[in-house]
C-alpha cells in the first residue's frame, strides 16, 4: 500500500472516530485495526492527521470511544511485548500504537476528569499477564503500558541486537531474557559496547518519547511544593515491579555518558556527518532526569533487593529511596563514570546540567571524585561560558539559575576553592576582559559581567553569586589585577547611598563583599598584593561606608537620586578593557522567543546552611541564630531573614510603596559592618605606601606592588575570624524549582513532533519574550 493511501485511510479512520456518536465495541477489530494494522504513518503524520480539536471533541462527546482507543492501543503494545515482535508487521503495529498514544495522552492529562483513567483497571488484564478473568487481580492500564514499554526497550532485533548466532537459532524468549545482558552501551555495570544500529536507535527513541509523555502528567498539575515528587507514573516505573529497572537505568546513563559528538577523533567531523545519535542521547537524558525527580530533602524509604552487586554500585551504603533509579544513581562508585565532554556545541546542555546536578546531589562519592581531580574545572568552564552567554537573554533565565545553583553546591566544598587556583589557559572565547590568571579570576570576572550587564530578572541571583565568591575566598592564593578591580568596582556600586537605601536587602551584598576581602586578607594575604593595592587605591569606598549618613534628609536625598538613575548598577569606574579574541557580545532573546515561567527560588538563607571550618579543616554546622527583631526587619549579623526574603520577592515598585528606609534601620546594620580588618590594613599600609611614593617619587604601580608583595601584617591585624561556609542544602523549594525548570526545558525542546504544544499545561506558563 502506498504511503499516500495509507495516510488517507488513517485519516478516514480518525474522521470516523470523531463523527461516531455511538460507542464502538472493543471487539470490533475491523474498525480499530485501521489505526495501526495497515498503516505506515510517521510520528509527524500522526500529529498532522489527528488534530488537537478532534481529540478534545472525542474526549467530550464520545468518551467511551477515546477510552477504547487507548485501551486497544495499550493492548497491542502488551501483545507485542509478549510475542517479542518477531515479524515486521508486529513491529509496525507497536510503533503505530506508540505514536498514537504519544499524540493522545497529553489531552487525557489536561482534563482533571480523565486523569484517573489510566489508573483504573481493565477487565481481563490480570497482574499475572496471562489475562485472568479475576478482576481483583487486574492491573491498571498505566501499569500494563509502562511494563510493555520496558519490555519493548529490550526486544531483540527491534531495540537491541539479537544474541542469536545464526538465523536457524530459535528466537530469544522475551520472558526468560536477562536484559542485563542487553544493556545499550558500555559503561556502568557493562563492559561490552554493542555495534551501533540506526534502526534500533530510532525505535528506542519512539518508545522513550512515549515514556516521557506518560511521565508528563506532572505538567498538568499546578506547582505546589507540598505535593512532593510522587508522580505515579515515575513511581511505578522506577519500582521493583519493573524487572528492567537496573538495565534500563544503566542503558540510559551509559548512552548519555558514552556519547562522543565528535567521534573518530576528527575535529569538526560534525560538519561532515549528520549525527543520528544525538536525538537518542537527548531523549535518554530527558527520561533520566525525569525519573530522578526526587525530593532528596524528604527521602527516607525502605531498601530495595540487592540486585546491584557487581554493577559498579556500592552495596554497603544505607538503604536508599524506593525510586530504584535514584537508588542506583546514589550508589555508583566507579571512577570511570564521567559526563560527556565535547568540542561540538550540543543542544541538550540544559538536560546535562540537570543530570550533573542530580549526580552531585544524590551521590556524594561522585561529588568528591569530581572535586579531588581538576575535572571539576572542565565542568566549571562550560558553565561559566553558558552563564556569560545567556546573561542578556530573558528566555534563558532558567539556565542562568541552574548554572549558579551547581556552582553554589560545588563552592560549599573546600576542594573546589583550592582547584580554582589552577592557571586558566584554555581561552574559550567570551566577551569578558582579557586577563592573565587562574580559574578563580575567570569565575569572578564572569560574575562581575553578569551583575553589571545582565538583564533585570537576574537580580535575585546576586546574593547567590556573591555567596559562591565568599565560600571560595579563603582559598584564593593570587587574584589578578583585573579581578581585584572588578571586586572593588562591585563594592563601589553596591555601597552608593541610593543603592543601599532603595531596598531593604541591598546592604547584604556589601556584607558579602566585605567578608570576601576579610577572608583573603586574613588567610591569603601573601599572594594577594593586587587586591591589597586595589583596596588601598579605592580606600575612600571603605571610609564612606564607615561614615554612612543616617539622618532622614540625606536618606531622602539619596532616594530622590535613585529615581533619576536609569540603571541598577553604574558601570563607570570599571575599566572593561578589550574582550577576548573571537568572542561576540551576549545577545538578548529574539523577539517572540518562547520561554516557560519558573517558580520563585528560595532565599539564600533557605538555600544554604552555615558551617564553620575547624582548625583541622572539618566543617561544623552552625545552629541558625535566632533573628533579632527590629522595627525594620533587619536580620542579625547581616544575615538574610525570612521577612527580608519576602521583601525581595516584591517588585521594586511595590516594595518602594510598602517600605521606606529609616535612620534606625540604617544604624541597625551599619554598626555591624565588618570593617575592622580592612581599616587596620589601611591604617598600617597607607602611610607606608605614601612615604615610598614621596621618598622615591614613584608613580609606577609595579614598585608599590613589589613593596606590598614583601610586606606583612603578622601581629598587626585583629585575630582571624573563623571561616564561615554557606553550604547548599536540599529543600522542597528547590525541588519544586527544578521540577518546573526541567519540564519547561522538555516542553520547549520537543518540537518535532510538538508533543505538548497547545495543551493546557498548569505547571508553568508559556510566554513570549
Amino acid at each position: 500500500m502506498g504511503s499516500a493511501d495509507s495516510k488517507l485511510n488513517f485519516r478516514k479512520a480518525v474522521i470516523q472516530l470523531t463523527t461516531k456518536t455511538q460507542p464502538v465495541e472493543a471487539t470490533d477489530d475491523a474498525f480499530w485495526d485501521q489505526f495501526w494494522a495497515d498503516t505506515a504513518t510517521s510520528v509527524q503524520d500522526v500529529f498532522a492527521l489527528v488534530p488537537a480539536a478532534e481529540i478534545r471533541a472525542v474526549r467530550e462527546e464520545s468518551p467511551s470511544n477515546l477510552a477504547t482507543l487507548c485501551y486497544k492501543a495499550v493492548e497491542k503494545l502488551v501483545q507485542g511485548a509478549e510475542s517479542g515482535c518477531h515479524s515486521e508487521k508486529e513491529r509496525q503495529i507497536v510503533l503505530n500504537c506508540s505514536r498514537l498514544l504519544t499524540r493522545v495522552l497529553p489531552y487525557i492529562f489536561e482534563d482533571p476528569d480523565w486523569r484517573g483513567f489510566f489508573w483504573s483497571t481493565v477487565p481481563g488484564a490480570g497482574r499475572g499477564g496471562q489475562g485472568e478473568e479475576d478482576d481483583e487481580n487486574a492491573r491498571p492500564l498505566a501499569e500494563s503500558l509502562l511494563l510493555a514499554i520496558a519490555d519493548l526497550l529490550f526486544c531483540p532485533d527491534f531495540t537491541v541486537q539479537s544474541h542469536r548466532r545464526s538465523a536457524v537459532d530459535s528466537a530469544e524468549d522475551v520472558h526468560s531474557l536477562d536484559s542485563c545482558e542487553y544493556i545499550w552501551e558500555a559503561g556502568v555495570g557493562f563492559a561490552h559496547s554493542p555495534q551501533p544500529n540506526y534502526v534500533h536507535d530510532l525505535n528506542r527513541m519512539e518508545l522513550l518519547k512515549l515514556l516521557l509523555t506518560c511521565f508528563s502528567e506532572a505538567m498538568y498539575l499546578p506547582p505546589a511544593p507540598e505535593s512532593g515528587s510522587s508522580n505515579p507514573w515515575v513511581q511505578f516505573f522506577c519500582s521493583t515491579e519493573n524487572r528492567h529497572a537496573l538495565p534500563l537505568f544503566t542503558s540510559l546513563l551509559n548512552t548519555v555518558c558514552a556519547y562522543d559528538p565528535v567521534g573518530y577523533g576528527i575535529p569538526y567531523n560534525h560538519l561532515l556527518f549528520s549525527d543520528y545519535r544525538e536525538p537518542l542521547v537527548e531523549e535518554a537524558a530527558q527520561v533520566l532526569i525525569v525519573t530522578l525527580d526526587h525530593d532528596s530533602a524528604t527521602s527516607t524509604s525502605p531498601t530495595v533487593d540487592g540486585t546491584t552487586t557487581g554493577t559498579a554500585m556500592d552495596d554497603a551504603d544505607p538503604p536508599g529511596p524506593e525510586n530504584l533509579f535514584v537508588n542506583y544513581l546514589s550508589r555508583i562508585h566507579r571512577e570511570e563514570t564521567y559526563l560527556p565532554n565535547s568540542t561540538k556545541k550540543i543542544q541538550f546542555h540544559q538536560e546535562l546540567l540537570v543530570l550533573f546536578w542530580k549526580l552531585c546531589d544524590f551521590n556524594k562519592k561522585f561529588l568528591f571524585f569530581v572535586l579531588k581531580s581538576s575535572d571539576v574545572l572542565d565542568i566549571l568552564v562550560p558553565i561559566l561560558y553558558f552563564l556569560n552567554d545567556a546573561r542578556a537573554d530573558q528566555s534563558r533565565v532558567g539556565l542562568m539559575h541552574i548554572g549558579v545553583f551547581i556552582l553554589l553546591l560545588l563552592s560549599g566544598e573546600r576542594n573546589f576553592g583550592v582547584r580554582l587556583n589552577k592557571p586558566y589557559s584554555v581561552r574559550v572565547p567570551m566577551d569578558i576582559p582579557v586577563f592573565t590568571g587562574t580559574h578563580a579570576d575567570l569565575l569572578i570576572v564572569v560574575f562581575h559581567k553578569i551583575i553589571t550587564s545582565g538583564h533585570q530578572r537576574l537580580q535575585p541571583l546576586f546574593d547567590c553569586l556573591l555567596t559562591i565568591v565568599v565560600n571560595v575566598s579563603p582559598y584564593l592564593k593570587s587574584l589578578s589585577m583585573v579581578t581585584a578591580n572588578k571586586l572593588l568596582h562591585l563594592l563601589e556600586a553596591f555601597s552608593t547611598t541610593w543603592f543601599l537605601y532603595s531596598a531593604a536587602q541591598n546592604h547584604h551584598l556589601v556584607f558579602f563583599l566585605l567578608e570576601v576581602f576579610n577572608n583573603i586578607i586574613q588567610y591569603q594575604f601573601d599572594g594577594n598584593s593586587n587586591l591589597v593595592y586595589a583596596i588601598i587605591r579605592k580606600r575612600s569606598a571603605f571610609h564612606q561606608l564607615a561614615n554612612l549618613p543616617t539622618d532622614p534628609p540625606t536618606i531622602h536625598k539619596a532616594l530622590q537620586r535613585r529615581r533619576r538613575t536609569p540603571e541598577p548598577l553604574s558601570r563607570t569606574g570599571s575599566q572593561e578593557g578589550a574582550s577576548m579574541e573571537g568572542s561576540r557580545p551576549a545577545a538578548p532573546a529574539e523577539p517572540g522567543t518562547l520561554k516557560t515561567s519558573l517558580v520563585a527560588t528560595p532565599g539564600i538563607d533557605k538555600l544554604t546552611e552555615k558551617s564553620q571550618v575547624s582548625e583541622d579543616g572539618t566543617l561544623r554546622s552552625l545552629e541558625p541564630e535566632p533573628q533579632q527583631s527590629s522595627a525594620d526587619g533587619s536580620p542579625a549579623e547581616g544575615e538574610p531573614s525570612q521577612a527580608w526574603r519576602e521583601q525581595r520577592r516584591l517588585s521594586s515598585t511595590s516594595a518602594s510603596l510598602q517600605w521606606s528606609p529609616t535612620s534606625e534601620w540604617v544604624l541597625s546594620w551599619k554598626s555591624k559592618l565588618p570593617l575592622q580588618t580592612i581599616m587596620r590594613l589601611l591604617q598600617v599600609l597607607v602611610p607606608q605606601v605614601e612615604k615610598i611614593c614621596i621618598d622615591k617619587g614613584l608613580t609606577d604601580e609595579s614598585e608599590i606592588l613589589r613593596f606590598l608583595q614583601h610586606g606583612t601584617l603578622v601581629g598587626l591585624l585583629p585575630v582571624p575570624h573563623p571561616i564561615l561556609i554557606r553550604k547548599y542544602q536540599a529543600n522542597s523549594g528547590t525541588a519544586m524549582w527544578f521540577r518546573t525548570y526541567m519540564w519547561g526545558v522538555i516542553y520547549l525542546r520537543n518540537v518535532d513532533p510538538p508533543v505538548w504544544y497547545d495543551t493546557d499545561v498548569k505547571l508553568f506558563e508559556i510566554q513570549r519574550v
